[in-house]
């Protein structure tokens, strides 16, 4: 019984050690009460009338839901795979038309096309339209979500332009689409366009050549509409199934079926021309053959052209079809009431950021007055100051 007392006593006097230390904190925080309860309110206030002179900032909105387009034979291939389904797109590169779209609404041409449109380089203040980018991308927010559309969310101190500048992101963007080929049938189309131009061009100057020729008596002796018409459409089909082949390799495989199909008429309309030519040789005579060339050169650029008329309005019907077209789920209206400051959460967080650092202020200034009074902590802090003082000099 004698040797059970001492066991308790040490359990005993560090419970007491605790009480007077939880003790001393709380008689450190009662001594500066009043700093501690007056100081923070004294902060939020002050704060809450500083957010009174900032400038409110209006948010305008608008909500779109981008292009539809048709799923193309490799997503269904790709979304038949099940499990590696994700796999197979990541490695053929295939992503959510959405998060093309919002890259296209944050690219830099986009944006300087806002800031020509609105003058932003006046009114965000900026010398450089480096600065002015920066300004602008601050203010404007662009998001997809999860329902598949789009949000754009742009601030202005004026509520007027801030709508408006939310509303022209979406013509800026339509204009855009309609300058670049996102789609199989939007890069189809301008291929066809292109070519279209350069056989038009060339039917006009082959057209010009022919009619600054003459017509020679012995002319008529090679039949020309008979044999050179012939030669000349054949040639202009194999340049546009040339073409049409080579179009297809961006978009398909050479060991696709229609691929495959295309070869196979290459090689015979090679050997049909090969026929043809053979047989419009042994009729052209003496000099007749100098316009019967201009002639089939011309009929050669006809051809081809009406060829490509007829891939271009293909084109262009399926581009339609693939629905590029943006619509207007919610478009920006005048904002109301202002988004910014937050007068209210301005002063909730001055207060509690105050009083945060009175009461690490209230602790530190406890701890250096203790320390102080100790002889060999208050020589150690005489040598910190000392050291300071001496780095200064």
């Amino acid at each position: 019984m004698a040797d059970s007392v001492p066991s308790s006593a040490p359990p005993q006097a560090d419970h007491d050690d605790d009480e007077i230390s939880l003790l001393d904190l709380l008689e450190t925080l009662a001594e500066r009460f009043w700093l501690l309860a007056l100081g923070p309110l004294a902060v939020g206030i002050v704060a809450l009338g500083g957010s009174f002179l900032i400038a409110p900032t209006f948010t305008a909105k608008t909500v779109l839901m981008p292009p539809q387009a048709q799923q193309s034979a490799a997503a269904s291939l790709i979304q038949s795979l099940g499990a590696l389904g994700g796999v197979a797109g990541a490695a053929a590169g295939i992503k959510n038309p959405n998060d093309q779209i919002v890259a296209l609404l944050k690219s830099r041409t986009l944006s300087d096309r806002i800031i020509d449109r609105f003058e932003l380089m006046g009114v965000y203040k900026a010398k450089l339209r480096q600065d002015a980018l920066k300004a602008l991308s601050a203010n404007v927010r662009v998001s997809a979500g999860k329902d598949g559309l789009i949000a754009i969310e742009v601030d202005d101190k004026d509520p007027k332009r801030a709508a408006d500048m939310a509303n022209a992101y979406i013509a800026e963007l339509s204009r855009l689409m309609g300058s670049l080929a996102i789609t199989e049938a939007q890069q189809r189309r301008m291929f066809f366009e292109k070519q279209l131009k350069e056989a038009r061009d060339n039917m006009t100057r082959a057209e010009l050549a022919l009619k600054s020729g003459g017509i020679e008596a012995d002319i008529y002796k090679s039949s020309p509409q008979a044999a050179v018409t012939a030669v000349a459409q054949v040639q202009a089909q194999i340049a546009a199934q040339e073409v049409k082949l080579g179009a297809m390799r961006g978009y398909m495989t050479e060991s696709a079926s229609e691929f495959r199909q295309g070869l196979v008429e290459l090689q015979a309309l090679r050997a049909q021309l090969s026929k043809l030519e053979s047989t419009e040789k042994s009729i052209q005579v003496g000099s007749s053959s100098d316009y019967v060339t201009r002639y089939r050169d011309y009929k050669y650029y006809e051809t081809l052209f009406e060829l490509f008329a007829k891939q271009y309005e293909i084109a262009r019907v399926d581009e339609s079809r693939e629905g590029a077209v943006i619509q207007i789920v919610d478009p920006a209206m005048e904002p109301e009431w202002k988004s910014k400051p937050k007068r209210a959460m301005v002063a909730i967080i001055a207060t509690l950021a105050a009083g945060f650092m009175l009461v690490l202020y209230v602790f530190v200034a406890k701890a250096l007055r203790n320390a102080s009074q100790d002889p060999a902590t208050a020589a150690k802090l005489q040598g910190i100051w000392s050291a300071i003082r001496l780095r200064r000099v």
